[in-house]
């Protein structure tokens, strides 16, 4: 039985996801705030978790999404990405200074007015290989060869998609890639759709690491993309597709725990967090293909936290100052005292030869 959504007329993408294409209804608004993922790859089987936060009038969107095999949904957990978030924090160093700024004593009532720096199916046609209700999604998971007979079932659904897409969605349905169509709205009736929706976890076969990115040439702002990796070791992407080239902000072995070992297991395994920026969408040339790096070398960003340099809650440049005058004090005070003996002692007597 074909998925029987009743949706309102969607009718061209609002927003292009690092990973998907977004729809809506062109009489209300849709943007997508942020997009956060994570994918665990164990060299033959992916999990993609996304969290999407969105904004806008529309009452309900759909979201596509291709995926190179058979792929399971559920609803993943959302503390997974209050852990990486707390993982990948920057290490947090203290830098000291030796004089005082504005601020320390005797200079706190002093101000610049500056501000302190802030932290593959097979066959013809499209057919649906199953549909879940997950919280407030209504997924549905297909298979397609043909991108007309895809984008004419998507229509029959309620998703009204335009050309420019089911031309972007032509390479998935040669490569014989299959596709999950999500349809998103709120917990309650009436209600716009807002705010950060529950994580999806995605599950496929895959004996390459590979993140979808394609249909995000059809954005027309700049995008971004932060990755997790949960890997045996650190990932790459094999090329910029387009963008900016991909910046790591973390790297390094970790021991899984809480919602993150649900999704990596029990085993140590390596972490890389990714960042990277697509100024001109439509250069993206495909999807991000990752592979092993040449090292694993691990890597943390730094926040320095500047502090008055103290020794024994005493401020080092006050010590240092008195210890300067001290010396003084040893070297000038016996100078002086010299002096004055000197100056109070009668010249010695001169002899003075007898008159004959």
């Amino acid at each position: 039985m074909l998925l029987a959504v009743q949706l309102v007329s969607l009718a061209r993408p609002a927003y292009a996801c690092g990973c998907g294409a977004m729809v809506h209804d062109p009489k209300t608004t849709m943007a997508v705030n942020r997009e956060t993922s994570v994918v665990r790859w164990d060299g033959k089987s992916e999990q993609i978790v996304m969290s999407l936060t969105v904004d806008g009038t529309a009452p309900d969107a759909a979201w596509i999404m291709p995926v190179p095999h058979r792929a399971s949904v559920r609803l993943g957990d959302p503390g997974l990405f209050d852990r990486l978030t707390a993982l990948t924090a920057p290490a947090v160093r203290t830098r000291h200074y030796f004089w005082p700024r504005n601020g320390d004593w005797p200079l706190d009532g002093a101000s610049d007015g500056a501000a302190a720096p802030a932290p593959g199916a097979r066959g013809p046609g499209v057919g649906v290989v199953g549909r879940e209700r997950l919280g407030p999604f209504d997924v549905a998971r297909l298979t397609a060869t043909d991108p007309a007979a895809l984008g004419n079932w998507l229509k029959s659904n309620g998703f009204q998609l335009p050309a420019a897409l089911t031309s972007a969605l032509r390479p998935y349905v040669t490569q014989r890639w299959e596709y999950v169509a999500i349809r998103l709205a709120p917990a309650e009736a009436h209600r716009r759709l807002t705010g950060t929706l529950d994580p999806l976890r995605l599950s496929f076969a895959s004996d390459r690491l590979v993140y979808p990115m394609r249909l995000s040439r059809l954005a027309k702002t700049p995008q971004s993309l932060g990755l997790y990796v949960l890997a045996p070791h650190q990932m790459e992407p094999r090329s910029a597709l387009g963008g900016t080239r991909p910046e790591v902000f973390f790297a390094g072995r970790i021991t899984p725990e809480g919602a993150l070992r649900d999704l990596a297991g029990a085993h140590r395994t390596f972490l890389t967090a990714l960042d990277q920026r697509f100024p001109q969408p439509e250069r993206i040339t495909g999807d991000h293909e990752l592979r092993r790096a040449a090292h694993d070398t691990p890597y943390q960003r730094v926040t320095y936290e500047d502090a008055l340099l103290k020794v024994g809650g005493i401020p080092a440049w006050i010590l240092a100052v008195g210890g300067v005058q001290v010396l003084l004090s040893a070297a000038v005070v016996p100078a002086l005292a010299l002096r004055r003996s000197r100056a109070g002692t009668p010249p010695p007597a001169v002899p003075v030869p007898p008159t004959p």
